[in-house]
């Protein structure tokens, strides 16, 4: 058996006329936006439930801050971002372009503030381009302008603005970020029930496809044992994938998803799939020579399709991402964003992802809002098959292909229930929707 590593890569942005947007060529803010969705999944996944989350919606909002902080705010949002502060609304300038240019992702950031609230213009000056508003004192119409704003980012996958808005809220700042993507090969579905496994007996909507190369599954390793990944590819038309994560029955969520962007990163040990021994080498995957029609390798793979989303509160957990003295009403803690004193009152992101049979869909809007502070022919060939259940809870991850950039990931607890409708080559023509979000359109076949 051979190890392998992934190589470290660059922010490469490649656009639909070549290649366009910046590079970082030490990769430090990969890493930074990595280790934030890593530290994140210990907190996220750590329960019994599924769930969505993206650390690069975060991140871009926490070093604008940092940017314009002082004292205790800036040392603890530094030690968040894993960059210093006085780097950091450069590198959220140079991330957030760098996503505009992926193919198959929108991304945008808006500022809205009260028409009082004078800023800073070193600070608004780094911002990066994107909504600007004026913060009225009609809440209602306020509300409504900040939801079309998100529904508008999102595709409708995301309708209301995570944060609400209060009386003495002076400034809002917003990321949201939105993918979506068809798969290269597309998955057959069908309704049936699970035969093994925690979900035994369930009706699912089930997703099967064969492929002719191994490569596409990679074992790697972790503190709690080996993980199965699985590429899923997009098509050629975007820069992203889906990675599958399996870890062991009794693997810890956390860790399994902590395994797989270790993978993604080129940090972690990862074994390729032509490179793994027959038997059983990891979790649901199993490899052996069996009788064929062709010499090629086959892999086999079983899954399920699944729809969430998801609510975080960030300042139930602040001190993760340097918001813990930012919240402090009684001082101010944003000396560059402006003269009046400033106190975070609100952080929140509302998370979907769906996963189907002809494709992935995902999307986060993450706000913050400052208030004062203060049949059958014989087979002639002999060839290798490998064969991959997803048939228990397991991870996801949305990657950028490039770099390595995981911009969603997610833990999944329970298959989507088979539903009604008419079956075609790439499954069930009118999925469940997400609750309380409007339904993305159904994919073209």
């Amino acid at each position: 058996m051979t190890t392998t590593r992934t190589t470290k890569r660059t922010i490469e942005v490649t656009g639909t006329t070549g290649t366009t947007g910046t590079t970082d060529p030490a990769g430090t803010t990969v890493r930074a936006v990595n280790h934030l969705t890593t530290r994140w999944a210990s907190r996220a996944a750590s329960g019994a439930g599924s769930t969505v989350f993206t650390a690069a919606g975060v991140w871009p909002l926490l070093a604008l801050l940092a940017d314009g902080s002082g004292g205790p705010a800036r040392e603890e949002l530094t030690q968040a971002l894993g960059i210093p502060a006085e780097d950091a609304a450069a590198a959220a300038r140079e991330l957030l372009a760098a996503l505009a240019g992926v193919r198959g992702l929108g991304a945008a950031t808006g500022l809205w503030t009260k028409a009082d609230l004078r800023l800073k213009e070193g600070w608004s000056a780094k911002l990066p381009p994107g909504t600007r508003g004026t913060l009225t004192n009609d809440m209602d119409g306020d509300t409504k302008a900040l939801d079309g704003w998100a529904s508008d980012r999102t595709g409708g996958l995301i309708e209301r603005m995570p944060v609400t808005l209060q009386p003495d809220t002076r400034l809002v700042l917003a990321s949201a970020l939105a993918l979506t993507l068809k798969w290269e090969e597309p998955f057959r579905e069908f309704p049936g029930r699970v035969s093994a496994g925690p979900w035994a007996g369930r009706t699912a909507r089930q997703l099967s496809r064969t492929t002719s190369s191994l490569a596409p599954v990679r074992v790697a390793g972790g503190p709690a044992g080996p993980v199965t990944v699985l590429e899923v590819t997009g098509a050629q038309d975007t820069d992203l994938d889906v990675h599958l994560l399996l870890g062991g029955p009794a693997a810890p969520a956390a860790e399994v998803l902590a395994t797989g962007i270790a993978a993604a990163s080129g940090t972690g040990p990862l074994v390729g799939g032509d490179d793994l021994a027959d038997g059983t080498p990891g979790p649901g995957l199993t490899i052996g020579a069996v009788h064929a029609f062709s010499p090629q390798p086959q892999l086999s793979v079983s899954t399920v399709a699944f729809s969430l989303s998801a609510e975080h509160d960030l300042l139930e957990d602040a001190a993760l991402f340097g918001l813990l003295t930012a919240t402090d009403e009684a001082y101010g803690h944003f000396p560059g964003i402006s003269t009046e004193p400033l106190a975070i009152g609100s952080a929140r992101q509302s998370a979907v992802a769906r996963f189907h049979a002809a494709g992935f869909e995902a999307a986060a809007v993450t706000a913050i809002a400052a208030r004062p502070g203060g049949a059958a022919r014989q087979p002639s060939h002999r060839a290798r098959r490998a064969e991959l259940r997803f048939d228990r809870p397991f991870g996801f991850l949305a990657v950028h292909r490039t770099s390595g950039l995981v911009l969603a990931a997610g833990w999944v607890t329970d298959p989507e229930a088979a539903a009604q409708g008419r079956p075609g080559a790439a499954g069930l023509l009118a999925p469940p929707p997400f609750p309380g979000v409007r339904p993305p359109a159904p994919p073209s076949h």
